[in-house]
């Protein structure tokens, strides 16, 4: 009997009601049974998903074979037990609550035969606000490279693998990592394969934010999040030569992982947790932190971890308490230096280096750094909803110093600018995103886009998160488009970054949002 074309390998804890959804996306798939495996690893589910895998298994005998654990407390072991049993020439994980296009594992298989690809991305969909790099996915590629591609952000495990590659180099999931464990898997996968590939022509991957958030990286303590950032820096440092390589896949895990840990939420933190993640996060920066990496990071993000890495703990929390407060800091201009004024900056209390607060490099980012003065819903004259933004920079001469008008962004959907004026040493910037086009963008399956601003300054062009200290949402809007109602939130992100979020209506929703209220 031959090998079948592809192993599914899906790793199962408490996933119902979606887990239905998951498995009927499976056995449905037009590359049709006789062609697949699939591999389900309860790891010892008891919610209902242990029962709803075996009535799937004997509804569709020899096509799925299940099998049961003790709760291992991640992913990484039910996906090595997975590999373990696997056969086909190909490997696809899958999450239990995400589902996939029909004809998804036809079109990966039919690609990487013909590209003669070691692994094969396909475009990735989120559902219910589920957010996704989406760079990755711009256009088709034959071949792309994990170190001039933004490969380095799509780096989940959701792609097709050959398992020649995965069973040459012994690749497995470090089991004691609960979360990020599918990332050193896939980041030595595409550092080992001879080529990657890319299809973004169909939307092969369903990925769902759960709507009663109970997923383990939603439920991650902070010190398993400092823990496996910690151990996902080494892996990378350890695979990969110091120089520009390293620093392409580093620069993700800093912006991303190691940034997550210094947000605006790092205030609510006990003492002891804020001194343990101060330490950690000062010691990578430190030990990995180069300039090529620093020099490209968001500018709050680089100052957050430059003052971690130089500063003590009330440092860092004296510059967070700042911009989840007061907003923008103003800015000292010396000797053609610029320097964010923010607390410690040349204070009796504090030690730092005016090099810790130096924005000059980046100063077009830091022009475009503006706070959230307010948000609202207005009617055009001709009825149509529109979400207006209006924003404030702390500097009187924003328009002067731009090249040409300053941009506002929800994703890749341009608001519209209003006005621009200057009211005394500050100026606001009011912009306005119309509710058809952001539906338009988002309604297939839900979605958060974050606002940002942009200008073209200095010779180049500058982008900043629009934080929002202070923020009064106004209430969300449930609009319809066809025949299905979605709710539109202007909310915050832990980061405190302004979001636009659009969620299906469905009545799974209104009965989990009911649940959450009354606990």
């Amino acid at each position: 009997m031959s090998a079948p074309d592809v192993s599914v390998v899906l790793p199962v804890y408490n996933t119902m009601p979606y887990l239905t959804k998951c498995l009927t996306s499976l056995v449905e798939q037009s590359i049709g049974l006789g062609r697949m495996e699939i591999i389900a690893i309860d790891d010892g589910s008891t919610d209902g998903s242990s029962r709803e895998l075996g009535r799937f298994a004997s509804r569709y005998p020899g096509a799925i074979e299940v099998i049961h654990q003790r709760n291992s407390g991640g992913p990484a072991g039910p996906c090595n037990r997975g590999l373990e049993r696997a056969t086909g020439r190909y490997v696809f994980f899958v999450g239990s609550d995400d589902y996939l296009g029909r004809e998804a594992l036809e079109r990966l298989v039919a690609a990487a035969d013909e590209y003669s690809a070691d692994v094969v991305l396909g475009k990735v969909v989120g559902v219910n606000s589920r957010q996704f790099h989406q760079e990755v996915f711009a256009r088709d590629a034959l071949d792309i490279s994990l170190f001039d591609s933004a490969l380095p952000w799509s780096l989940a495990n959701t792609k097709l693998f050959r398992r020649d590659l995965i069973e040459q180099y012994g690749l497995r999931y470090p089991e004691d990592m609960p979360i990020l464990s599918d990332q050193p898997f896939t980041i030595e996968a595409c550092f080992r394969a001879r080529r990657i590939s890319v299809l973004a022509g169909y939307d092969f991957y369903y990925a769902v934010r759960r709507l009663n958030a109970r997923n383990i990286t939603y439920l991650s303590s902070v010190e398993d999040r400092l823990r496996c950032a910690q151990r996902l820096v080494a892996f990378v440092a350890g695979l990969i030569e110091p120089g520009a390589k390293r620093d392409a896949v580093l620069r993700r895990h800093f912006a991303t992982e190691v940034a997550a840990l210094v947000r605006d939420d790092f205030v609510r933190l006990d003492r002891t947790t804020q001194e343990r993640v101060h330490s950690g996060v000062r010691a990578l920066a430190e030990q990995y932190l180069t300039e090529g990496i620093a020099g490209r990071l968001d500018i709050e993000t680089r100052l957050r971890l430059s003052v971690a890495g130089q500063g003590g703990v009330d440092d860092l929390l004296a510059m967070i308490r700042h911009d989840a407060e007061q907003g923008v800091p103003a800015t000292v201009e010396e000797d053609g230096r610029w320097y964010a004024a923010y607390p410690g900056f040349r204070s009796t209390r504090s030690s730092l280096p005016d090099g810790v607060f130096d924005v000059t490099e980046a100063a077009a980012d830091w022009l475009a750094k503006l706070d959230v003065a307010a948000v609202g819903w207005e009617r055009g004259t001709a009825g149509q909803l529109a979400m207006t933004v209006t924003a404030r920079s702390p500097r009187h001469d924003l328009v002067s110093l731009c090249a040409s008008s300053v941009r506002v962004r929800a994703g890749e959907l341009d608001g519209t600018v209003l006005s621009t004026t200057v009211d005394g040493t500050t100026t606001t910037v009011r912009a306005r995103f119309s509710v058809a086009e952001v539906l338009a963008a988002s309604a297939a399956t839900g979605q958060r886009r974050a606002v940002r601003v942009g200008v073209n300054a200095f010779g180049g062009t500058g982008t900043a998160a629009l934080r929002a200290p202070r923020f009064r949402p106004p209430r969300p809007r449930v609009v319809r488009r066809g025949s299905r109602l979605f709710v539109i939130t202007p909310t915050k992100d832990p980061s405190g970054a302004l979001m636009i979020s659009v969620v299906p209506l469905t009545p799974g929703r209104v009965l989990a949002r009911l649940v959450r209220r009354r606990r």
